[in-house]
Parts: structure tokens; sequence; C-alpha cells
């Protein structure tokens, strides 16, 4: 199996887009989303069954017992995160600002405080002639390269035999992207025509060579700058960087997303360069 994985410097650049027509493309039954702080693939492919929920466990959190609780404010007055704060006379931590240093727990003298473990986010496992692999991060937690690592597990573990899995990245280059990359036969970033956007590509492009992992670009809507599309492609073939093609701006690809389609199913200028660009890719894949 081949594990394609699409990228891109920042949110609305085309990544997801790109990635569910690709989906559409192909036949894809190996399929995962490690956009785990704002899922939404699922939207534009067609997931039928429920899917198999399981909790991500994170770190600890303190919590206080109420009825053991004093009030002396110990663990207020120690707590370096100003993650406890007295309410109607009761101490209380909030889970989106505790560390889960522990501190409060060893000083307290009425041992009111317990260390339980958090539950981060939620895993997505959809089952029908393939299977979908996500998950959602809650609000505030940091463990989202853990999360990645098991939403890709998840997928190999379950997926049928098949030729090509795709998986939809996170923005950026953080945790989550560097998660995404370990293991992947080819990362395709979809960029976009600006000079953040040349700023974006050129960090990609280091973070994957950190992880000898072959890499392929793409510009989205680039006829909004002609000139920093042409900029691209010269950094491209400077750097030795397959550059597969460019997508025009498209009204249809916004009717296509509110209505929760795959950009594939329309009949548009943008859906007949995507498909350009998916058979260059599946060329470097080698299938």
């Amino acid at each position: 199996m081949k594990k394609l994985l699409i990228l891109s410097g920042k949110g609305g650049t085309g990544k997801t887009t790109t990635a569910a027509a690709f989906i559409r493309f192909s036949g894809a039954k190996a399929i995962a989303d490690c956009d785990v702080d704002a899922p939404n693939l699922h939207i534009v492919t067609e997931q039928i069954t429920e899917p198999e929920c399981t909790d991500f466990l994170g770190g600890d959190k303190a919590v206080i017992d109420p009825e053991k609780c004093i009030g002396c404010g110990i663990c207020d007055a120690y707590c370096q995160f100003d993650a406890v704060k007295s309410v109607d006379g009761s101490y209380q931590v909030s889970e989106y600002a505790c560390e889960g240093c522990g501190v409060c727990a060893y000083l307290c003298p009425q041992k009111a405080i317990r260390m339980t473990q958090d539950v981060a986010g939620e895993c997505y496992l959809y089952r029908d002639e393939g299977v979908f692999s996500t998950a959602k991060l809650k609000m505030g937690r940091g463990n989202s390269g853990k999360l990645v690592a098991d939403v890709k597990l998840a997928m190999m573990k379950n997926a049928p035999e098949c030729d090509l899995a795709i998986i939809d990245g996170s923005p950026g280059i953080g945790c989550p992207v560097i998660a995404s990359i370990s293991g992947v036969d080819l990362v395709l970033v979809v960029a976009e025509p600006s000079m953040s956007g040349i700023s974006d590509l050129q960090r990609l492009v280091k973070t994957a060579g950190t992880f000898q992992t072959p890499l392929a670009v793409c510009v989205n809507k680039w006829d909004a700058s002609p000139e920093n599309t042409a900029a691209i492609e010269k950094y491209c073939l400077q750097e030795d960087i397959p550059f597969l093609g460019k997508i025009p701006y498209d009204k249809s690809a916004s009717e296509a997303i509110n209505a929760g389609k795959s950009l594939a199913e329309i009949d548009c200028p943008a859906r007949d360069a995507l498909k350009t660009i998916y058979k260059k890719t599946s060329d470097l894949l080698g299938l």
C-alpha cells in the first residue's frame, strides 16, 4: 500500500478539497483525516455507517473532591497555571488550564485532590467498503501528534488490501504534521500563490526533507497571482521538486463544498485540473 499525504501551509488553501477529489478519483479504500484540531474531510466523503468511537486518553488532570476540600486555598496559591479557582467558597480546577503537574495534589493537607487521566479527545473509525479513520482533539489539549499517530495506526490496522491510502493532514508544520509525515510514501503540498504561500511551501519542503520523504507541489487558484505561481514553479525547478500542475479559481468549487460534495463530482475546470494532478501523483507513486 502506498500512502499519500496531502498538506498545505495554512488552512483554506484547498488541501481537503484536493484530498476529497483524489479519494473519488482513486476509489481509495483506506482514508485518514489527520487534521485532529478541525477534522472536516467526512463532510465531503460518503460515510454511511455510524463510526466506532473510542476515547483518546491524554495526560493527567487534577480533580478536587468537594466533600474533602476545606477551602484552605493552598492549591490556588501554588498553582503556576492559574487553573484553580474559588467558586462559591469551594475550589475547582479548570480542565483547560490544568497542566497536570500535580503540585496541588502533593500539597493538599486534606488529600482532597487526585490526579485522573484526561479524556483529551475521541477517535472515530468508519467501516464500509473500506475504512476511514479520524479523530477530534478537545480544545486546549496538547497531544495532537500522538493522536495523529493513533489515527494513522487505526487506518493501517483496519484497511483492506488496497493500492493507495490517502491522508488529509493538518495545515502548517507543527506536531500533527510531523506525525502525519512519518512513514508516508509521498507528500503533496497544495500551495497558494502568495508571498506567505511561498514561505509556507519552503517550510514544508524543509520539514519533509528532514524525514527524507519525497514531496511534490501543485498550486490552487493559480490565476489569482500568475507572478507568484511562476515563482513557485521556478522554486520547484531549482529544488528539483516535481511540480504537478495548477488549479484555476473556480466558483464551482465553493458550490460543491457548500453542497457537501467532492469537486470530482462536478464538471468544471478545477475538477479537470485536479484529475490531471491526480494522474501525475499516481505516476510518482508507481500506481
